[in-house]
């Protein structure tokens, strides 16, 4: 028993193909400007000299490392060799880690792009517990190194 055609003429795996690459195509330009967007935020940041901008409170140390993390959103290599450079420069593990967590799971840059995709109050309400849930790693992870170290 054969499957019936689709309207359009075509199989059913015919016309999903066919739709998937409609979306791809569409997608396109919101993915290659999003990246472009984070390419331009990543040439910047070394830069700014981030070291400055921290040491001024745990509390704020760590808003500030999420912040940054969830506007500068990146491949996640390069995340970790930001924070070893700050680590080194002398940037407390708290706000490194709350830095590297948003930089890999909240993205301010993508926010359009995801909303479009996957609707908004999905898209703000993932990336608002991403960056709760940063915040709280960076603490627990810091008081597990205290306990064991």
């Amino acid at each position: 028993m054969s499957k019936p055609d689709s309207p359009a003429g075509m199989s059913g795996n015919r016309a999903a193909l066919a739709r998937t690459l409609r979306a791809f195509v569409q997608m396109l330009p919101i993915v290659l400007g999003m990246l472009l967007l984070t390419s331009l935020i990543l040439a910047w940041l070394p830069r700014t000299g981030l070291q400055s901008l921290f040491g001024r409170h745990e509390s704020l140390d760590v808003l500030l490392g999420a912040v940054i993390g969830s506007v500068a959103m990146g491949h996640p290599l390069a995340g970790y060799l930001l924070g070893g450079e700050l680590l080194a420069g002398g940037v407390s593990l708290i706000a490194v880690t709350a830095l590297i967590v948003t930089w890999v799971t909240v993205g301010v840059v993508q926010l359009p792009a995801e909303a479009l995709l996957l609707g908004r109050r999905f898209a703000l309400w993932r990336n608002l517990l991403c960056f709760l849930s940063a915040i709280a790693i960076a603490y627990l992870t810091v008081a597990v190194l205290r306990l064991l170290g």
